[in-house]
């Protein structure tokens, strides 16, 4: 079978733990460059060790290369600052980008959820981490009854946090927060992230409260149930930590609705344990993302059909 050419914009964890990947477990998917700006980089030197074509010269590097017009697919795992730059340059150029990064330039893709509305997409959003460990679960209520409120916390190691996750931890909380209610159809929404400095480094954990005002509470938890084994398919490491909780509200002031509510509050507490392909297992917050964009990218070929 003829593979798919990819290139990876971004040789830091992200970018090396997808690099790995790929070559791993992907039948379809070959990365033909790996973009950095350091020369140094351990991820450019391990592309290089696998016989992998390499610039440290960023995008402007990648748009020299002759690989460049066999690629069907870029990837960017750099920054969303970053990311606004390289969509630009790539676009027009009839070359998919998948965007692991909190630009939310494209639209919002939760492979669990909405993937098979973006197949044509020329750009889409991974969200975060937390989007796509969380996302899910408040998509799976929403199946069931309306959500008018869903707070999502994800717990990380401090560790498993490289500097582009900490010089994006704003646009983190921003776009977690509005897939929340876009791909998760809360009526409203909010994110919190906590770097936790544990040592040796946790699991990552993430909890999710959702507000709703009839709880058929069989039907919730059997959606909730599916939708972690769906997530489960591609994150071998997703899992619910223990079995779904249900509280009364009676009346209880909630900020971002303005009023007072009065229900049901559904609590989901869920655990992401890494693969271990490049980074530590403990790293669950990379492992989910680079799971979710390979799943994206995998799917999005298989719709095009057989490379030439």
């Amino acid at each position: 079978m003829t593979r798919h050419q990819v290139a990876i914009i971004g040789s830091g964890n992200i970018g090396t733990d997808l690099l790995e990947k790929i070559r791993q477990l992907s039948d379809s998917l070959e990365v033909a460059v790996m973009v950095g700006i350091d020369p140094d980089s351990a991820g450019l030197a391990r592309a290089r060790g696998a016989g992998i074509a390499t610039t440290s010269d960023g995008i402007d590097g990648l748009l020299a290369m002759p690989q460049f017009e066999r690629l069907s697919l870029v990837f960017d795992a750099t920054s969303a600052a970053a990311h606004a730059r390289n969509s630009a340059a790539i676009e027009g150029r009839g070359i998919t980008m998948i965007d692991l990064t909190p630009a939310a330039i494209g639209p919002y893709v939760i492979p669990s959820v909405n993937l098979d509305e973006h197949l044509e997409a020329t750009n889409v959003n991974m969200v975060t981490c937390g989007g796509q460990a969380t996302v899910p679960v408040v998509a799976a209520i929403s199946s069931v009854t309306p959500v008018a409120y869903a707070e999502i916390v994800a717990s990380i190691s401090s560790a498993s946090a490289g500097p582009g996750t900490r010089a994006n931890i704003d646009e983190f909380t921003e776009t977690t927060s509005a897939a929340i209610t876009a791909v998760g159809r809360a009526r409203a929404g909010k994110a919190i992230i906590v770097l936790n400095p544990a040592d040796p480094p946790l699991l990552m954990r993430d909890t999710v409260f959702a507000l709703v005002e009839h709880a058929d509470e069989d039907a919730i938890r059997a959606a909730v149930e599916t939708v972690v084994a769906e997530v489960a398919e591609y994150v071998p490491g997703f899992r619910l930590k223990q079995a779904v909780q249900f509280d009364l509200v009676e009346h209880e002031y909630v900020p971002a609705l303005d009023s007072p509510f009065a229900g049901t509050k559904v609590s989901v507490f869920l655990e992401v344990e890494g693969a271990g392909h490049h980074l530590p297992p403990f790293a669950g917050n990379l492992d989910i993302m680079t799971s979710a964009a390979m799943r994206t990218a995998e799917r999005i070929v298989a719709k095009r059909g057989v490379a030439a």
